[in-house]
């Protein structure tokens, strides 16, 4: 059976070690501190910095994670939700979780005016499984200013 919970203390080492395969995959484009993927970690458990955090359950066994933000966005005239990041293990992949977890997130997240995510183009086996759940490419091309 399939669950998502809300990530806890206990949910540490299994979501880091998880956390650490997910940025050395072809999912992200860039290298990212250790120190700031467990200050994420940590923010998703306290909720101070609006980030959700969530573990995937299979059968009560941890087999992914995803973190969730929201904000107002000034061109849809409403909350946005943004999938931060959203992993499975190798191990509970083709086996509709994924799926499953987009339409609880939907339904979870229901007041919300759009949905939002980041893909690279490295990964392109997740972008079908995206456009099948209603997600288009915005022409965008982000910059960032990071102060670390």
């Amino acid at each position: 059976m399939f669950e998502i919970v809300r990530m806890q203390e206990e949910d540490r080492v299994n979501v880091m070690n998880m956390v650490e395969v997910f940025y050395h995959s072809p999912a992200v484009c860039h290298t990212v501190p250790a120190s700031t993927l467990l200050r994420t970690f940590e923010a998703a458990l306290s909720g101070e910095q609006g980030l959700d955090g969530y573990v995937l359950l299979e059968d009560e066994k941890v087999v992914g994670f995803a973190y969730i933000t929201e904000f107002y966005a000034c061109e849809v005239g409403g909350k946005t939700v943004m999938l931060e990041e959203v992993y499975l293990k190798e191990e509970a992949r083709k086996k509709g979780y994924a799926t499953q977890f987009f339409h609880w997130m939907f339904e979870t997240y229901s007041y919300a005016k759009r949905f939002r995510l980041e893909v690279s183009m490295e990964n392109p086996g997740v972008i079908g499984l995206y456009e099948r759940l209603g997600f288009t490419f915005l022409d965008y091309r982000q910059m960032v200013r990071d102060v670390l």
